[in-house]
This record gives structure tokens, C-alpha cells and sequence, in this order.
């Protein structure tokens, strides 16, 4: 799952968790045609086609902005992973219960009020929101919840669900109980379900019936949301609308918002310098300091890591003493202050330190060259030799060579080998002779919780099975100690096993943060009302308005 690339982004969140969820950046890319087909309907320009709305009294209503990635995927919610579209989706589309951009904390979206659960909390129960309606006029119902969330859960084709089936797994079946009113049952009781289902957005059942239907869609989606998308491209970005049928609590305050995209870093910045645009994403670091004053610049703490992960079944790799000592030989304050420009924070644990469940880690990776020698002596690693594979990712491309830098004065040689996610995904880590990968990944953009965030990496067949090849042991245990957890109705004891979870991953190590990034973003103060930045990428602009 990468993302908050600096210099040459390609808008993922990286490889996904399911046994057939994409791996190579975790893109569910579209096809050629289906490319095609969004270039044809984008009614927008090149760069220069961004126009600004005036209202009759002069004051502006549209907000331009540059984000870092091109269009690679569709905007389906059930697959689309890009961060292109899961922007534009968070304007578009809504869950009934959504999770504020900025401050990830959720609120009610087309939810009237609080899911309820029963007794034994294998039943809740969701109200819609009075009176809300798609962008085309029709209206929402609970047939279009249940819709929502069963295409999800039985997909037409079992052999390749959607993307995000393994975040509601727990989910047994979703039924309509009138025509406002849904209701869930669960395979077994999971506290966090008001937060979790976030991840589906409602789609109108009359325009996803079947698969036909949903190609159609992929690029021409319909939502509940404060904005409608008019056209879409993947040279020039997206332009939206403001939804005139939405009656939910983010009523757009702009009446048409421009999303321009571009993975060259320079542009961005010259787009807000030059006035075309009001906010950018991904401000290069070393620009950080020249656009502090005239603009507004925010920095964040991300989940977004880099990684090394481990061919876990494979000498010498297979002693979790020589994954340890190829930690502790990293001097992680250097590789941040110089691959990063500083924005960056060392693992302390699986989770970075700004989620709001953060536990430290019982095991954390010090600078300790001493340490590392001492665990490869240890583990008979002399003279250790391997290629460290990398993915393209503009930050791990400068991260990488630290590595190699670090390890030598542990006596360990690496070979750096370094090329695009799909094919590091697709034929590289597949393969017998994999030893060790520096990647990047973030799946927070679709949820903070521990559970979501370590089921990612840590659960199902793709990440510890056929990436990393783990133990079953190990594996069984994460796996049980994240379903009670999330079982738990007690914050308590639900952090307790959290911090069980995160100790062993820290302790063993099999694919394991080295460092946690900042995400920096700008605004026109001066322009721009109303705006918050994101702790992952995207531009959002849910309650925004235009000052001049």
C-alpha cells in the first residue's frame, strides 16, 4: 500500500490484504479501456483549462487544487483504492457512518442517528437520513444500503471480490427492513462496527444491479454526496459540482471544485505560487521552508511507513535474531534527517505515534550497532549476503541506500535491486530466491483503528502467507488476539490485546516498520476558508469556501 510519494507518486495505497486484492501498489488498475473511457468523458483542459466561478456579486465559488497522483483506477467504492478517486469519492460518495478526513474522528453521514445494537451484538440496526437523495434525484433506501453492502460480501465473481470484502468480513448478511430502515447481522460480535463501516459507501442499487452495470458506473459513479463528479481524466484531474439533492450536514460552500493532478512535484508548487490553485498536497520538503509565512502550511503525522519485510521461511532469515539485528544496525534520526528532510518519525511501533490508539512498542529498534552484531553472531549470520529489493516508491528510492550503508559496518552486504511495485509484487517476492524488500504502505485512508490497520499487514493469506511466508503459528496468534479484541466491548481490554498484537509483530519482526513519514500540505491563507489538511493523501474540501 504505498503512498505520499514526494517526487514521482503513482497514486496507490499499496498492496491489499485479501488473497486476490491487487498487490503491485494495491491498485485495482483500470483497464485499458476503462482509461479510455474516462478520457472521453473528461469535458476538462490541460493545466490552464481551470476556470474560476464568480458569483453575481463578485465573490468566487470554485476551489482549484493540485494533487500529487494521476488517475489510475475507477471510482467504484467497492474496488477503487487510488488515491485520486478515494478523494474524489470522499466528495461524491456517501457510508452512513463517514470518517472526518482530517480529524478521522466518524460522523453521521446518511445515518439518521447511531447504529443500535441487540443484546447479544449480533444485530444492529441503522436509520437513513431523512429525505436523502442521489445526484440524480432518486432516492436513497435501505434496499440501496443492503445493495451496498451485499455486492461487497457476494460478489458476482467469487473468485475476485471487491477490495474492501475483507474489512467487513464479520458481516453475515445485510437485509432492509422498510424502505429507511436496514439491518445487519453479524457472523460474531464486533465492537468497532459503527466506525468499520465507513469503508462501504452507498451506491444506487438501480445503477449496480450486475456487472455490466457496474462498469458503466466505474466511470460515471452516482452518489449521495455534497458533490457530483462532471468529468474525469487522467492526464488533466477531475472537475465536480455541487450537488444540488444532497441535505446532509456538509453542504458544499463552493459551487464547482477543480482537482488538478500531477506527480511532478515542481508543478504543484508552481501552481500555488502562481495563484492557479488554492491548495496543493505533498509539498516537497525541501519547499517547506520557502512557502512557510505567505502560506499556509500544515504538517501531519502519517501512518504511511516504510517497511522491510522478510522471507520468513528462508536461511537465515527464518531467526528472527538476523531481521532484529538488520533493525537495530539503522540509524533511523540519520536516515530520516537525510532521506526525508527530517519529516519523518522512527518506529517506535507498528502504529505511528499521532492514532490515537498508539501503544509503544515492548520492543523497539534503537540505533545499536553493538546489538546487531552480537544477534547475527548469535544466529551464525557471518558474512551475510542478499539482494534487498525495493520498490520504486520515490521515498524508499532514497531510503534504500541508507540501508545498504548501515548494514556494512554490521558486516552484512546488500545488492539493491530496484523496480516498479507490480513487478516486485507480481514476480519478484512470488519467488523462492526473495530474501528481503524495503516497500512503503499505508492503508489508514481507509480507516485508523488497530484492527483494520494490523489486519492489513498481519491477517489472510496475501501479506503473511505468500508475501512473507510466516509461521501458522504466529500467524493464528495475531489473527485470534485481533478477533477478540474486536469482540470486546471493553476499551480496556480491547487496547490490552491490541498491545499484545503490536508486541509480538515488534518482536519478531517479519515485515516491520523503520520509519513512519510526515505529510506536509499547502494553502493560500489568504484564498481559502474552512480547509484542514489529511494525515494521508488526498485533498478534501468537504466544508471549504473561498474567501475572495
Amino acid at each position: 500500500m504505498e503512498a505520499h510519494r514526494l517526487s514521482t507518486p503513482t497514486e496507490t495505497f499499496g498492496p491489499t490484504p485479501h488473497r486476490r486484492w491487487l498487490s503491485a501498489r494495491g491498485t485495482r488498475a483500470l483497464s485499458i479501456s476503462a482509461v479510455a473511457a474516462l478520457a472521453l468523458t473528461a469535458c476538462s483542459g490541460g493545466p490552464s483549462s481551470t476556470n474560476t466561478v464568480d458569483n453575481a456579486d463578485g465573490a468566487k465559488t470554485s476551489i482549484e487544487a493540485t494533487m500529487a497522483f494521476t488517475l489510475s483506477s475507477g471510482f467504484d467504492p467497492a474496488n477503487a483504492s487510488s488515491a485520486v478517486a478515494t478523494a474524489a469519492n470522499q466528495h461524491v460518495f456517501e457510508g452512513l457512518i463517514d470518517l472526518d478526513p482530517s480529524t478521522r474522528e466518524p460522523y453521521l453521514a446518511l445515518a439518521k442517528s447511531q447504529p443500535t445494537a441487540s443484546a447479544d451484538g449480533l444485530t444492529w440496526t441503522v436509520q437513513l437520513r431523512d429525505g436523502a437523495k442521489f445526484s440524480d434525484g432518486s432516492p436513497v433506501t435501505a434496499e440501496d444500503v443492503a445493495h451496498s453492502f451485499t455486492r461487497v460480501l457476494q460478489p458476482a465473481d467469487p473468485a475476485a471480490p471487491p477490495l474492501m470484502q475483507g474489512f467487513i468480513s464479520f458481516i453475515e448478511s445485510v437485509t432492509a427492513k422498510d424502505d429507511t430502515t436496514a439491518e445487519f447481522k453479524l457472523k460474531s460480535p464486533f465492537a468497532l462496527f459503527p466506525e468499520r463501516i465507513a469503508v462501504i459507501k452507498i451506491v444506487p442499487k438501480a445503477k449496480t444491479a450486475d456487472a455490466e452495470a457496474s462498469k458503466a458506473f466505474d466511470t460515471a459513479p452516482i452518489g449521495s454526496g455534497p458533490f457530483k463528479l462532471d468529468s474525469a481524466s487522467k492526464e488533466s484531474g477531475l472537475k465536480l459540482s455541487k450537488n444540488p439533492n444532497y441535505n446532509g450536514s456538509k453542504v458544499a460552500k463552493v459551487e464547482t471544485l477543480t482537482l488538478n493532478t500531477t506527480t511532478e512535484a515542481s508543478a504543484r508548487v508552481a501552481d500555488l505560487e502562481g495563484g492557479r490553485v488554492q491548495a496543493i498536497e505533498q509539498v516537497p520538503y525541501l519547499n517547506v521552508d520557502s512557502l512557510k509565512g505567505k502560506y499556509n502550511v500544515e504538517e501531519k503525522q502519517a501512518f504511511n511507513q516504510v517497511f522491510l519485510m522478510f522471507n520468513n521461511s528462508a536461511a537465515p532469515f527464518n531467526d528472527k535474531r538476523v531481521r532484529q539485528a538488520l533493525h537495530y544496525a539503522i540509524d533511523k534520526d540519520s536516515v530520516i534527517k537525510t532521506a526525508l528532510n527530517g519529516f519523518g518519525t522512527p518506529a517506535s511501533s507498528y502504529l505511528d505515534e499521532g492514532n490515537a490508539n498508539y501503544q509503544k512498542a515492548a520492543t523497539v529498534y534503537n540505533y545499536d550497532v553493538a546489538k546487531a552484531k552480537a544477534l547475527l553472531a548469535e544466529a551464525g549470520a557471518s558474512n551475510l549476503k542478499f539482494t534487498l529489493d525495493t520498490t520504486d516508491n520515490a521515498i524508499v528510492k532514497d531510503v534504500a541506500p541508507l540501508l545498504v550503508e548501515a548494514w556494512k559496518a554490521i558486516g552484512v552486504t546488500a545488492t539493491l535491486n530496484t523496480q516498479p511495485s507490480s513487478a516486485i509484487y507480481g514476480d519478484v517476492v512470488p519467488k523462492d530466491t526473495f530474501r528481503v524488500l524495503a516497500a512503503s504502505g499505508d492503508p489508514s485512508v481507509f480507516g485508523t483503528d488497530p484492527d483494520l490497520l494490523m489486519r492489513w499487514f498481519y491477517h489472510g493469506e496475501t501479506w503473511p502467507t505468500k508475501r512473507y511466508r510466516w509461521d501458522e503459528a504466529h500467524r493464528t496468534q495475531i489473527t485470534g488476539l485481533l478477533d477478540k479484541a474486536a469482540q470486546s466491548t471493553d476499551e480496556t481490554e480491547r487496547k490490552t490485546l491490541w498491545k499484545q498484537a503490536l508486541d509480538i509483530v515488534a518482536e519478531e519482526a517479519p515485515l516491520y516498520p523503520i520509519l513512519h513519514t510526515k505529510v506536509v500540505t499547502a494553502s493560500d491563507k489568504t484564498k481559502l476558508d474552512g480547509f484542514s489538511s489529511a494525515g494521508t493523501t488526498g485533498l478534501y474540501f468537504l466544508e471549504s469556501s473561498r474567501k475572495d
